[in-house]
């Protein structure tokens, strides 16, 4: 028992260290662009460079965590994630820089399926992986919270290099503990690898996830905006064509077809596209209209933090166990866009802390809930051989998500004449995306426990026997 609590504190952890990372650079960015030569439009490229080299490859992650071992994919992504990190925090640079957020992605992408495989094949589907993956969400919600706050102390008191030599004795300490903590992994299974889908996933999703990224800086209509999307995606359809003739596919798909995984790839692309959204919306609103510093703005996102954290672990797993996947999933969803919409109203000229409260207690609650009920319906049904590709199709369209709702608020909030307009613009369209996102998930099959029924009470025979 002592052992499956240190394994899952170490997943849990690592978990924390992915997502820290997604956020952590935002309220930096201002201080990184300064420093860098960055230009205003530019300097997202140090949010979508991540985003870009973790989706790109997160179907090859997810694959290599099922054939080749989620223990060595886990150990090798933490190197490559330490080492990327460290070159961020050294980096001279804006090439350098962006270069080194995309390896960090690279590292991310290994890292985060196999992550999910070690949660999936170690807790029973059930009351165990849901508190498992409770715990496993509330450090993603946190990190995803947290990462604005920390992101703050560290950029005003030690500077911006911080946000990423943070990362480096995290992720050694992951890498030391891996070996001892997590079990060895099971035999390779028989057969080859899938080399052509593995070319073509990764290619067609990194010009995908580049192509969005793109848009708001080059210009949609450009080779690198019009053009990457129009190629990324000629590369997806291949995939999906040479997928249904190999013997061993990367992507097998009858589990992409499948109702339960596909409603749930949609639900976490438009979830993650507005919760990045929402993060841009507000972080931009505290320190370009209100003046915040970057502590003040980090300060600001704690009763998400805490709240994020609280729903993850306390209230999911009961609420799964109550109601089931598909309730809980359209419930959280739809309160997330709530409080996104309650937060755009807080966003006033002279708001501050005390408007945005409401709206960060509601999102805070409902999405980390909604958060940890996502990965619960991604790997609810799935083998344990396939759970790593399942984790890393999920983790996929999460990505692609979160490039497409960053251009499209971005497009949104410096499209418009005055700041706080386009910004309210870009909050309204995150709310109601979000709401269309918990729609979509009625769509799921009904899994609402039976109510249990009182046992019989023995009669004098029964109990005489």
């Amino acid at each position: 028992m002592e052992s499956h609590r240190l394994r899952l504190g170490l997943l849990a952890l690592t978990q924390l260290v992915v997502a820290l990372d997604y956020n952590i650079v935002y309220v930096a960015l201002p201080d990184i662009g300064h420093d860098l030569g960055f230009s205003p439009s530019s300097v997202q490229w140090v949010v979508s460079a991540y985003a870009v080299g973790l989706g790109g490859l997160l179907l090859f992650g997810g694959r290599a965590a099922d054939r080749l071992g989620a223990r060595r994919m886990f150990m090798a992504g933490l190197a490559i994630y330490g080492v990327a990190s460290l070159a961020g925090g050294l980096a001279p640079g804006a090439g350098t820089l962006v270069a080194a957020r995309a390896v960090q992605g690279v590292g991310g992408a290994l890292l985060t399926p196999a992550t999910l495989t070690l949660v999936y094949r170690g807790f029973p589907e059930g009351p165990a992986r849901n508190r498992a993956l409770g715990a496993w969400g509330m450090a993603g919600s946190a990190g995803l919270a947290a990462g604005s706050l920390l992101g703050g102390v560290l950029t005003n008191y030690l500077g911006w290099e911080w946000v990423f030599f943070v990362n480096v004795p995290l992720a050694l300490a992951c890498a030391l503990a891996a070996p001892r903590l997590l079990p060895p992994d099971p035999a390779r299974a028989p057969g080859g690898f899938d080399v052509p889908g593995a070319v073509l996933a990764t290619a067609g999703s990194v010009l995908l996830v580049f192509g969005l990224a793109s848009g708001t800086d080059a210009g949609w209509w450009t080779p690198r905006g019009a053009g990457a999307l129009a190629a990324g995606l000629v590369l997806l359809v291949l995939l999906l064509f040479v997928e249904a003739r190999t013997r061993e596919p990367l992507i097998p798909l009858r589990l992409a077809r499948g109702r339960g995984l596909a409603t749930t790839m949609v639900v976490i692309a438009i979830f993650q596209a507005t919760l990045g959204g929402g993060y841009y919306v507000l972080t931009s609103y505290l320190q370009l209209v209100l003046g915040y510093s970057s502590l003040e703005a980090g300060l600001t996102f704690l009763p998400l933090t805490v709240l994020c954290m609280l729903a993850a672990l306390k209230f999911t797993p009961p609420l799964l166990g109550r109601w089931g996947i598909r309730t809980t999933l359209v419930t959280s969803t739809l309160g997330t866009g709530v409080g996104i919409g309650m937060l755009v109203v807080g966003t006033t000229p002279g708001g501050g802390f005390w408007t945005l409260l409401p709206g960060s207690v509601v999102w805070g609650i409902c999405g980390g809930v909604a958060f940890v009920t996502l990965f619960a319906a991604a790997g609810a049904g799935v083998a344990p051989h396939e759970q790593g590709v399942a984790s890393g199709l999920a983790s996929t369209t999460k990505e692609i998500g979160g490039a497409l709702g960053l251009a499209l608020v971005v497009a949104l909030a410096t499209g418009a004449s005055d700041l706080l307009d386009g910004l309210h613009a870009a909050g309204w369209t995150a709310a109601a995306l979000t709401v269309a996102g918990g729609l979509s998930a009625l769509a799921l099959k009904s899994d609402r426990p039976a109510p249990r029924r009182p046992a019989a009470p023995k009669t004098l025979e029964g109990a005489g026997k």
